[in-house]
């Protein structure tokens, strides 16, 4: 009988150090879960402002080549306006991320968001043979926080800007509508296509068939990865049909708050 209690209680030690093992480990895991998710938050808020800054320097750049000309100077002064503050906001995101906040949603024009990205990217497409056809209701409304649904429609167009650029030109149709309680945006451009065989890695992050010179631009590969993240965040779905040398569909779909009386 003694040695049954012994064993019991030597039992019972073994099994509270494993249990404070344990313990001690799974708070090991939730801190590097913590540094891997500020470490990726980290990636993507230099991602998005270098997609904001690379195309102002650029700007700058001859802006400074061409000082006499007023109206390309006071262009680049209202860019560097607007774009320093998106930079502001995607640092403040970036910072609330840290701390485990989050941004509050509201109701948005999508119009007015999509307008604010080609602000923002301060490229001009036609000057790459690229015509834009935007088909968005005045009225059509997104719950949402604003920043998020940009970051997408940048990335997004960016892509397609990459893509028809190296086919000489092309079509971008940006259209958004109300679906089954849903807002859907689709974003089509006829550039090269994503081969067969790309489908299915093209959200995966750092996976990229960008351009050369695109990667000099810092094309990294997270920007998809970037979309679907947040798209997932909202319970929304995002999805792509392709055909190479024919067209590209991404399609987003958000799910439709209705308003509160």
């Amino acid at each position: 009988m003694p040695e049954i209690l012994a064993k019991r209680q030597n039992l019972n030690k073994q099994l509270t150090e494993l249990q404070e093992q344990n313990h001690l480990l799974q708070n090991q895991i939730y801190q590097m879960r913590g540094l891997a998710n500020l470490g990726l938050a980290f990636s993507l808020a230099v991602h998005e402002i270098n997609n904001v800054l690379t195309p102002l320097g650029s700007y700058a750049e001859l802006a400074l080549a061409n000082p006499k000309d007023t109206a390309l100077c006071e262009k680049v002064q209202k860019k560097t306006v607007v774009n320093c503050g998106r930079v502001n906001k995607i640092l403040q995101n970036l910072i609330k991320s840290a701390s485990g906040k989050s941004n509050k949603k509201d109701y948005y024009k999508v119009i007015s968001l999509v307008d604010n990205v080609f602000d923002c990217i301060a490229r001009d497409f036609t000057k790459d043979g690229i015509t834009v056809d935007i088909q968005i209701d005045n009225d059509l409304e997104i719950y949402a926080v604003d920043i998020d649904v940009e970051h997408v429609m940048m990335n997004l167009i960016l892509n397609a800007w990459d893509s028809m650029k190296q086919c000489a030109g092309g079509r971008l149709t940006i259209k958004a509508f109300n679906q089954n309680d849903e807002v859907t945006i689709e974003v089509r451009d006829t550039g090269k296509g994503i081969d067969r065989q790309n489908m299915k890695k093209i959200f995966e992050p750092f996976f990229t068939t960008k351009s050369a010179d695109s990667h000099a631009l810092g094309g990294s590969g997270l920007g998809l990865s970037f979309c679907k993240q947040i798209v997932d965040s909202y319970d929304g779905r995002i999805t792509v049909e392709s055909e190479p040398n024919a067209e590209t569909t991404f399609e987003i779909t958000f799910p439709k708050i209705p308003s509160i009386c």
